[in-house]
């Protein structure tokens, strides 16, 4: 207390910024770090970074090349002919009628449809008719079945007038699978089936469906088919028309986001799988910036790319930039960071101080 007593008021004043600097040492990150990310705002500071990243500034004269999703779309290379000539099948049902004679027509009932009344193609591909036995039916269109006929009964009927469809499509089909609303078995018509007709035939995709990475096996070979590219793009071989075995699977849509921390609203992750995001969408959707902590000039956009990371940087301190921000496009893994204002870091650093003056004021009036 003696000693304490005769230290003079400057040297009080010096031992109190001593013994903050020890606390500030001893402390390190705990008490005087500052606990967030550091990144320079001007381009003389950045110079010296240009070997570990790439630094672009946004401006009017190179959004242009950030304004679109770096992943296209892209043509399948499922062959797609829109040519579709339903061919019979074993198992199919054929209804065959020849006008102005009901006894070669089985007749519908009550209880009998014309799928139940008609002639079942067999095994070997045929079906039996009455006076001609029987007739070639498989890998034939309906109309040349019809000729045949016409030309077989010609020998017993005059000029027979005949006419062939098919009642029951039995023997070709398509699968649909994977995030669609009723999965299903569909049948193959004469009127051909489009992949979409298909998905919307199965309830139509789910909500975590991702219908750019629908695939289709066929023959053995699995065939990627961005089915948004035809939608969105109109590349029209993005909407085959299917063929019998086809399998259609919908995948589940996975996780595709861009993260915001630093001085946002609200540090969250926006979701980029549904729809191109912009740099000033996905601010917006989070709250904003949180003024005034946040540096308008320190907008950054980390990127990994295969050469060296990009930092994106974006001045928002002017309408000019507020307006680039709404072109920027995000990509899936971007790491968007808003740095804290020159104010308010020394603000913050002030802040972490002030426990330790208090405690040296507190130290001092134990001494006095």
């Amino acid at each position: 207390m003696q000693i304490a007593s005769a230290m003079t008021a400057p040297r009080r004043i010096e031992a109190k910024r001593a013994l903050a600097v020890l606390l500030c040492a001893t402390l390190g990150l705990a008490g005087c770090s500052d606990g967030y990310l550091r990144f320079p705002v001007s381009a003389d500071a950045q110079r010296s970074m240009t070997e570990q990243v790439e630094i672009i500034h946004l401006n009017a004269s190179n959004i242009a090349s950030f304004s679109e999703p770096t992943r296209g779309y892209a043509g399948t290379a499922l062959p797609s002919g829109r040519s579709w000539n339903y061919l019979v099948g074993t198992g199919d049902i054929l209804s065959v009628i020849v006008f102005d004679h009901p006894e070669l027509t089985l007749p519908e009932g009550e209880n009998r449809s014309s799928a139940e009344s008609g002639f079942r193609v067999q095994s070997d591909g045929t079906i039996n008719y009455p006076f001609v036995g029987a007739v070639t039916a498989r890998g034939r269109p309906p109309e040349q079945i019809r000729d045949d006929l016409t030309q077989r009964l010609s020998r017993f009927i005059p000029d027979p007038q005949v006419d062939v469809r098919v009642a029951a499509f039995n023997s070709q089909g398509v699968v649909v699978s994977g995030e669609v609303s009723a999965p299903n078995r569909q049948p193959l018509t004469t009127v051909p089936l489009t992949l979409i007709e298909a998905i919307n035939a199965a309830g139509g995709a789910s909500d975590t469906a991702d219908l750019r990475a629908v695939t289709v096996q066929r023959s053995g070979q699995v065939y990627p088919v961005d089915v948004q590219g035809f939608l969105r793009a109109g590349i029209v071989q993005n909407n085959p028309v299917l063929r019998n075995g086809d399998v259609v699977s919908v995948p589940r849509r996975l996780a595709q986001e861009a993260y915001f921390l630093g001085e946002v609203a609200r540090p969250d992750a926006i979701d980029l799988s549904l729809e191109p995001v912009t740099l000033t969408q996905a601010v917006t959707r989070l709250g904003g910036l949180a003024a005034p902590r946040a540096d308008m000039r320190g907008i950054f956009v980390f990127r990994m790319t295969e050469a060296r990371p990009r930092v994106f940087q974006l001045d928002t301190s002017s309408p000019t930039g507020l307006l680039l921000g709404t072109r920027f496009v995000l990509e899936p893994g971007d790491v968007v960071y808003v740095v804290r204002s020159p104010l308010q870091r020394w603000n913050d650093t002030i802040t972490r101080l002030l426990p330790s003056v208090r405690a040296i004021d507190a130290i001092d009036t134990i001494s006095n």
